[in-house]
């Protein structure tokens, strides 16, 4: 993507469809004037009573315990420098947008019009019984340590400044993994800090704290070494200048165990790299290019271990990784404030972590047959839904045994579960679908591709690396709104009508009805076909000229799955074909199932849906627990539409006994664990999260659905074809450009797992 292109999408992105990133919403019923009494005049004068009598009550009748105030005076922006506060707001929005989807804590964005210290720190103290805590961000030093300093005396709510603590935090647990992996221990290596700012700072001070010896550690700035000798010097960078004779990174290098980057990009050199220490630990954190490219430095060293601010590369040292889940914590003991033992505990919990089995969903977002604690993986991934479960207690535990928890807590248990439904009302599955697809692209066929908003779709695919898009259409017309779109990458274009493709056409034609002559497909009728795109689109995939295909965004569903089955038709073993959408709700996504083809199925037919249903869930890294819905609970009908979910229910409980599925069960008493356990025992639903409902027939499924989709907002993804031969997906007719980009994700992971099954199956025939 061009910077003029990308800067025209993120500005776009901020203003439309109204600008900013972060709103607030009730968390309480307003809809009658007895409610509206209640919120504001007369009923709120008495739960200020009592917050008067006692101020700590505050807590108790107001959301202040899980509101964090992100501040900022502009004054060191993430690359950007002294950019002012109103110019710093995107960014702390953005800070606040992480607060709450990782972490579910409400963060309130403060721009503070001022570079002086004192009216920093006594402003920040006015506004301070607003909040449970303050997260500072970038604020430059040496100010920043002054600012965050006195506020954490001055105040009585956790106050931690992210640029300096999260990093050191993160970099921390990544260094304890790394230097055991060496068998090098913290109190021996030589270490080599490029840079001297906060984040800098804080990290050789926390490195200090798990062992390191002073006299072993080298910090430079801008103007090389930071030595004992030099002039000038802030009582930060002073505590830690060297007593030894060197003056550049060069000479700092030799010999040495650990690098850690935290300054500029492309300063560390090859010949640097190879004067390092035997098994070297290099974290080259700048962003967003590190101070040594991490393909360069592991071609130099084969025995380096290496950590990056990066995504694209292991060992991805990344603040979110820290900063949601220490204030979780923090807010849920009610911390005064956010200690040392605090921010030790949260390294601990990190470096176990990374050492324990990593869940199968972690594995399938980065598409990895099983990440272990090793060389490339020193610290979880962003991804990993154990973060949540983990961090926030052993910061909660530190807080109380430090003295500084007013609110303990007493059963952790409790405390996991509450934290883990936290964590599911955000768009993971969107975000770990895209990542798991860049893993590995395939070539996605967008039928549609004259179409402007399919256009846009297959550019954002190419260009976040999703998928490789192949356009079928008018090329004069595809040509024409590319260029309107700016998107100028060379991608394959391809008009089934024209002249250029007559001889593929042709091919295709006679291979379509070698496939179908015994089906009533004549010769003339093959070659009329193949001039139509889904005829083209879908043959492409038999020939092995494409991976997958989307279509229908202009069409009927049912004008697009016809030639769909007469060229692919279902898969080994599979009596009827069908669809799942995956809805993204506020208790996590729900696999529903069958949305758009199979109208009345009978109960084998059920079953089978339901199987192949659980499937994808698990293709998705989720453990089924399926629901087979009915107006009907347990027998509580002989109606032929409720013994048909009964008898499926039979069929699976005897062909896959370990497949968490029942029913005939009613829908609100599949979704509430509580009515399900106390009404039904029995079940193998009782006190289990459902997260998979199959529906007795298609007016049922597609109906809710759609319910879901327009009365709650919920985001959709699919329908998501099962049960075909190869990787086609179906739009909705009208779809969202986000919609289909999804959808090309969903392609792609569909012809990933093709890929590997077809791989498993050779190596089993080969042995």
């Amino acid at each position: 993507m061009s910077k003029q292109k990308q800067r025209r999408e993120a500005l776009v992105y901020h203003a439309k469809p109204q600008p900013g990133k972060i709103k607030v919403v009730p968390t309480k019923p307003y809809a009658t004037q007895r409610d509206l009494a209640l919120a504001y005049s007369p009923g709120v004068a008495e739960p200020c009573l009592e917050i008067h009598k006692n101020k700590e009550d505050v807590y108790k009748y107001t959301a202040k315990g899980n509101v964090v105030a992100v501040i900022s005076n502009g004054t060191a922006v993430l690359g950007l420098g002294n950019i002012g506060p109103e110019a710093s707001k995107p960014v702390m929005e953005g800070k606040s947008l992480l607060f709450k989807i990782f972490a579910d804590i409400d963060g309130i964005d403060i721009e503070l019009d001022t570079e002086d210290i004192d009216k920093f720190v006594e402003t920040v103290k006015i506004i301070a019984p607003t909040f449970g805590g303050i997260n500072l961000e970038d604020i430059k030093a040496p100010e920043a340590f002054e600012i965050e300093r006195r506020l954490k005396e001055e105040l009585d709510i956790p106050v931690m400044h992210d640029d300096q603590h999260g990093t050191a935090i993160i970099s921390a647990a990544a260094l304890l993994n790394a230097l055991e992996l060496t068998e090098k221990k913290i109190e021996e290596v030589r270490i080599v800090v490029s840079g001297a700012g906060a984040a800098a700072i804080s990290c050789t001070r926390l490195y200090k704290a798990f062992g390191a010896k002073a006299e072993n550690i080298v910090m430079l700035d801008s103007k090389g070494v930071i030595r004992k000798d030099r002039g000038n010097l802030t009582s930060q960078k002073a505590e830690f200048a060297s007593a030894r004779n060197i003056s550049t990174l060069e000479e700092a290098m030799v010999n040495a165990d650990v690098f850690i980057g935290l300054s500029m990009a492309n300063i560390v050199s090859p010949k640097m790299l190879k004067s390092m220490a035997k098994n070297p630990i290099v974290f080259a954190m700048a962003n967003p290019d590190p101070e040594i490219e991490y393909d360069l430095a592991c071609s130099t060293r084969d025995d380096i271990l290496m950590a990056t601010g990066r995504s694209d590369h292991p060992n991805q040292v990344n603040n979110v990784l820290g900063f949601p889940f220490i204030f979780r914590g923090a807010l849920d003991v009610r911390a005064t404030k956010i200690n040392e033992e605090m921010k030790m505990a949260a390294v601990l919990a990190l470096a176990e972590l990374t050492k324990e089995p990593v869940p199968e969903q972690v594995n399938i977002t980065y598409d990895t047959t099983r990440l272990t604690f090793g060389k490339d993986y020193i610290i979880p991934k962003p991804f990993d839904p154990r973060l949540i479960a983990k961090i926030p207690p052993a910061v909660a535990k530190a807080a109380m045994e430090s003295g500084v928890a007013k609110a303990p807590i007493m059963d952790w248990d409790k405390y996991e579960e509450d934290l883990m439904l936290r964590s599911g009302n955000d768009n993971k599955v969107v975000r770990m679908l895209h990542n798991r697809a860049k893993v590995n692209p395939k070539r996605i066929v967008f039928a549609e591709a004259e179409l402007m908003d399919v256009l846009k779709a297959a550019q954002i695919v190419y260009e976040e690396g999703i998928a490789i898009p192949v356009l079928l259409g008018d090329k004069e017309i595809i040509n024409r709104n590319k260029k309107e779109l700016e998107f100028d990458a060379d991608v394959t274009i391809i008009d089934p009508r024209s002249e250029e493709s007559k001889t593929i056409r042709t091919m295709y034609a006679d291979k379509l009805w070698q496939l179908r002559k015994r089906k009533g497909e004549t010769r003339y009728s093959a070659k009329v076909n193949m001039g139509k795109r889904n005829y083209f689109g879908s043959m492409m995939l038999v020939e092995g000229d494409a991976d997958g295909m989307i279509s229908g965004y202009s069409r009927a569903y049912p004008k697009v799955l016809r030639p769909v089955f007469e060229v692919l038709g279902r898969a080994s073993g599979v009596t009827k074909a069908s669809t799942v959408n995956i809805m993204i709700t506020e208790r996590g996504p729900l696999f529903l199932a069958d949305t758009s083809i199979n109208i009345d199925p009978n109960a084998e037919e059920l079953a089978e849906i339901a199987q192949m249903t659980a499937n994808v869930a698990s293709t998705f890294g989720f453990d089924p627990v399926v629901a087979m819905l009915s107006y009907t609970n347990f027998g509580s009908s002989n109606h032929k539409q409720a013994q048909k979910v009964r008898d499926a229910v039979k069929i699976l409980h005897e062909r896959n006994p370990d497949l968490v599925v029942d029913g005939e069960i009613q829908t609100d008493f599949a979704l509430n664990q509580d009515l399900c356990h106390n009404n039904f025992p029995f079940s193998k639903l009782a006190g289990r999260k459902v997260n998979t409902l199959i529906f007795p027939n298609l007016d049922a499924a597609n109906i809710n659905y759609k319910l879901l989709k327009g009365l709650n907002n919920a985001d959709s993804i699919g329908p998501i074809m099962i049960g075909l031969k190869k990787s086609v997906h179906i739009l909705q007719l009208g779809a969202s450009v986000d919609e289909m980009v999804n959808m090309a994700a969903v392609a792609v992971i569909d012809a990933q797992e093709r890929e590997k099954r077809k791989k498993a199956k050779m190596g089993k025939s080969n042995s």
